[in-house]
């Protein structure tokens, strides 16, 4: 089979299409035809070395597809059934064996192309917004990078549950995306501080929560546009890790409460897997969760791919196709 793999650590020229033997399932696995990928964040860390993976590896994190092959003790699930997958290495190829409990099925209404753009981000968005800081009517959030894929998502679910959504872009066409999202206002933070700006829409009062995906370039000044012991969930770092700081500035600015939560900690039982998934596809089928793909590339161009990624230009999903 055709698959993406990093022969050492470094920039998009090291994704390589390469010939390796198609897997066989273990006793718990099952072995899926990928439909389609998603392209994320996490896949260039992994690229450059920055989270762990020994080359050569087969680079990835987000698939959907069906059912080809199961491992002698797999129950539940039967060739030709459709499903995702999400958070285990190795999607950028033609097949891939996964843990059947790491399996979700996708259900009507949701394609595959649908269910590889919504599982990490989609249920990166459902537990910041239920679960990390549980938003509800009346909070108000400041969402960062709000026309990524993220973004966009945690917007939309944020805007559903009742908060006041603030939302900073770069450019007005993504500003213009985030106000289709139900964005209440919109910052962009290339013309404006987007901390005098939040502090000015809201009074000087602040906000409950910031939603961080951004890291090195904004960390600092969240902590000026927090209301008294809000909370600082900073789940990325799409502009490079933050420097380290004194815990006592927390204090100093209001009691502040600060969190670096990630995806596997909060689907680590495949109970919480089905729950969050079936939350994302179930919004999705009803027409309150809203994708936007922006990008389709064939997986021979996952380089291509990573540079549109890291230019910052991109908005919403990016997606290849075996």
């Amino acid at each position: 089979m055709k698959a993406i793999l990093v022969q050492k650590h470094g920039g998009p020229e090291v994704l390589t299409l390469s010939e390796i033997p198609t897997p066989k399932p273990k006793p718990n696995e099952a072995v899926v035809k990928i439909s389609a990928v998603g392209v994320n964040y996490v896949d260039i860390y992994y690229r450059e070395g920055r989270y762990p993976a020994q080359p050569p590896f087969v680079l990835g994190q987000e698939a959907a597809g069906v059912v080809s092959e199961l491992g002698s003790a797999v129950t539940g699930w039967k060739p030709g059934d459709r499903v995702a997958y999400t958070h285990l290495l190795g999607s950028y190829a033609e097949y891939a064996a996964v843990p059947a409990d790491r399996l979700v099925p996708i259900p009507e209404g949701v394609t595959e192309q649908q269910a590889a753009a919504a599982m990490l981000q989609g249920m990166t968005a459902q537990y910041l917004a239920y679960t990390t800081f549980p938003l509800k009517k009346g909070d108000t959030a400041l969402i960062h990078a709000a026309a990524g894929g993220t973004g966009l998502l945690l917007v939309q679910m944020s805007h559903n549950i009742g908060a006041r959504v603030i939302a900073t872009v770069s450019t007005e066409e993504k500003a213009q995306l985030a106000r289709a999202a139900g964005a209440d206002e919109v910052i962009l933070y290339s013309h404006e501080d987007f901390a005098v700006e939040t502090r000015r829409l809201t009074g000087g009062k602040g906000v409950d929560v910031v939603y961080d995906g951004v890291g090195r370039t904004t960390f600092d000044r969240d902590f000026n546009v927090l209301r008294p012991r809000g909370c600082l969930v900073l789940y990325g770092a799409a502009s490079g890790p933050v420097p380290p700081f004194d815990p006592a500035l927390l204090s100093q600015k209001g009691s502040l409460f600060l969190t670096r939560p990630t995806l596997g900690n909060h689907i680590a039982t495949h109970e919480e897997l089905e729950q969050r998934a079936g939350d994302v596809f179930r919004w999705m089928a009803e027409g309150k969760l809203k994708l936007r793909i922006e990008h389709i590339y064939p997986l021979r161009d996952a380089a291509h791919a990573h540079r549109d990624l890291e230019s910052r230009k991109t908005t919403g999903k990016l997606l290849l196709i075996p």
